[in-house]
């Protein structure tokens, strides 16, 4: 139906006592807003609803109010409300608390930009801030901004959204061979010498082998059940489930493991119980990666075996994975193997695979080559 003539279509304007002019619509959520100010000329009130009403029909409208809520509401309410390992947690609160709060708390949600995202993250690297801390704590903002876009409608975009900020540059870890694996082994205490073994070439996380019992593992078959965790938080040791679906899954062994495990249960290191943890520090406590570190002399033993400094106990894990894509393993089949729900880590080590292929047939080309030119040497 037509606006009747000398009446809007979308608001309406009118003259205050003062003689400014007051601009007021009815809002997608029912609700009569009035202009955060008055004009001082009814056209300028008329262009300032057609700015409002542009973005209604663009689906671009969000409440004032709403776009109010500051970035440290608004961040902490969505790490409390959020469903999350409760590692994951700790580790969101703690980003929030040393790297968004402090910079961007006190602002409304609606006042973050684009250019407000780039000077933030430039003054936590200019603080001293790691460029992977960076990228944890932009991603983790990301989501919050996402939720208030998408889930709670209450921004028409997500100012996180600069090209490159979401990726750092990870170094690659080294990978140990079989021959170091079973060096690293033998510089281990006895009731350490299968969890590397174990770790190495399964790819079980660390938490997942800490949390391993008798009933989780079938000799016979060759296989661990992993469905649970040990994770060290900051109220104390826990057990919780794997941080995604695709954790829970059954590993098959390699004999070397099997055999390594059978070992290990008869030497004495495992209560008869069928409820008790394959692998524990001393006196049956609980795996504590720092007392692991300290009882193992960790730095002495990588060295000894020829693994050099800064060798990670987790990139045993990538021993086990390395051999299985070797093996042949397809995409789907590492990442049932990895517990990984995406296929980013999988394709990583079927990657490095291929270009080990490439460096083998390189190899043999200059060996074909030589074999060539010997033959052409004799004929002549």
């Amino acid at each position: 139906m037509a606006a009747q003539k000398g009446r809007r279509r979308f608001g309406s304007v009118r003259k205050l006592p003062s003689g400014q002019f007051q601009a007021r619509y009815l809002g997608p959520d029912g609700i009569q807003r009035t202009a955060p100010n008055t004009f001082a000329t009814r056209p300028k009130a008329e262009k300032w609803l057609t700015v409002k009403e542009s973005e209604v029909i663009k689906g671009e409208w969000t409440a004032p109010e709403a776009a109010e809520i500051t970035v440290a509401v608004y961040g902490r309410r969505w790490i409390e409300h959020r469903k999350l390992a409760p590692t994951t947690r700790e580790r969101y609160e703690d980003l929030f608390r040393l790297y968004v709060e402090p910079h961007l708390g006190k602002l409304a949600l609606g006042a973050v930009y684009p250019a407000t995202i780039r000077s933030w993250r430039a003054a936590l690297l200019d603080g001293g801030c790691t460029e992977p801390q960076a990228v944890k704590a932009y991603t983790m903002l990301r989501a919050i901004f996402m939720t208030a876009v998408r889930d709670d409608e209450i921004l028409p975009k997500n100012p996180c959204r600069v090209r490159g900020f979401d990726t750092y540059h990870t170094p690659e870890r080294p990978t140990a061979t079989v021959d170091q694996v079973h060096a690293l082994a033998d510089a281990m205490p006895a009731r350490f010498k299968a969890l590397i073994i174990v770790a190495a070439f399964s790819g079980l996380r660390w938490g997942e082998l800490a949390a391993l019992r008798r009933s989780d593992v079938d000799l016979d078959a060759k296989t661990v059940r992993v469905h649970r965790k040990l994770a060290a938080l900051r109220t104390g040791m826990a057990f919780g489930p794997p941080k995604t679906k695709a954790g829970v899954r059954t590993v098959a062994l390699p004999g070397a493991a099997a055999a390594a495990l059978r070992a290990h249960l008869k030497a004495g290191f495992v209560p008869d119980d069928v409820e008790s943890l394959i692998f524990t520090g001393e006196k049956g406590a609980l795996l504590r990666s720092g007392n692991f570190l300290r009882a193992t002399r960790w730095a002495e033993a990588t060295k000894a075996a020829g693994l050099g400094d800064g060798f990670h106990f987790h990139d045993l894990r990538h021993t086990g994975n390395t051999l299985a894509a070797a093996s042949g393993a397809s995409t789907r089949e590492l990442m049932n193997r990895l517990g990984q729900s995406s296929m980013r880590a999988a394709l990583g080590y079927q990657h490095a695979v291929a270009e080990r292929d490439r460096e083998i047939a390189d190899a043999m080309d200059k060996r074909i080559r030589r074999a060539g030119t010997r033959k052409k040497s004799r004929k002549s």
